[in-house]
């Protein structure tokens, strides 16, 4: 028993050392978005919006601000990414009429079921819906003039790995289009310098933004850059260093 005592040890500390080497893996991540950084700020609960009513918003001219800010016009493809009860969907589906194609895209399988009602119910020919996942829009390359991502940006989990993915979906001359409000993102918003460098960072660029009090936030647009990085070389933007620099403008 004494003898094998010193082999014992040694293959603990073996063991030990082979432990220590492991990286541990974060099984609460989509195993498709480990190679992608988390966003270093708080992400805010699902479906938390105050918008009630679409008449409310019909009433403040939102969705017709955002068409004509965005430039959408008859024969557009565009994609309604968490799109919900398809406040944007149909008014979209309306504006790009029969020759275009308006793609609502969801993570929320019951909603989604109750827009594919919505739209039977409408007889919107045009409209498709496709659900989607947290890291992964599933758009079809090469496909859409226009990506909305109205007051749903803050919650994205893996902002990072979506945008990354969505980034090929695009058609030469497409933009991506975000409607959100200037506060905390665990408060269902994001701060504007946030927001843009979290798309800088994976290949997009800033090319239109205004606030309007017919959105109750802010109008952001973005258009691919020239490149996009490998997803180990993201770098993660932090808020309190976006907080920071807006309030110093």
């Amino acid at each position: 028993m004494t003898a094998l005592m010193p082999r014992f040890l040694l293959f603990l500390a073996a063991s030990v050392l082979v432990l220590a080497g492991c990286e541990q893996v974060d099984n609460s991540r989509p195993e498709t978005a480990r190679d992608f950084p988390l966003p270093d700020r708080p992400v805010s609960d699902l479906g938390g919006t105050e918008f009630s009513t679409e008449t409310t918003r019909d009433n403040r001219g939102e969705a017709e601000t955002v068409m004509e800010l965005a430039g959408i016009a008859e024969g557009m493809t565009v994609a309604d990414i968490g799109a919900g009860e398809g406040y944007y969907t149909v008014r979209l589906a309306e504006r790009v009429g029969e020759d275009g194609r308006v793609l609502a895209q969801d993570i929320d399988r019951a909603a989604l079921q109750r827009l594919g009602q919505r739209v039977e119910r409408e007889r919107l020919d045009n409209v498709a819906i496709k659900p989607g996942a947290a890291d992964d829009p599933h758009l079809p390359e090469g496909s859409f003039d226009r990506i909305f991502m109205v007051h749903m940006y803050h919650e994205i989990g893996e902002p990072y790995a979506l945008l990354w993915r969505m980034w090929p979906s695009l058609r030469e001359g497409g933009q991506v289009v975000v409607v959100d409000v200037d506060r905390p993102t665990d408060q269902h918003g994001i701060p504007p310098m946030l927001l843009a460098c979290e798309f800088e960072r994976v290949g997009y660029r800033l090319v239109a933004f205004r606030d309007a009090p017919q959105l109750a936030g802010y109008y952001a647009q973005f258009e691919r850059a020239a490149n996009r990085p490998q997803p180990d070389g993201i770098q993660p933007c932090r808020e309190a260093t976006n907080r920071a620099d807006t309030a110093s403008r």
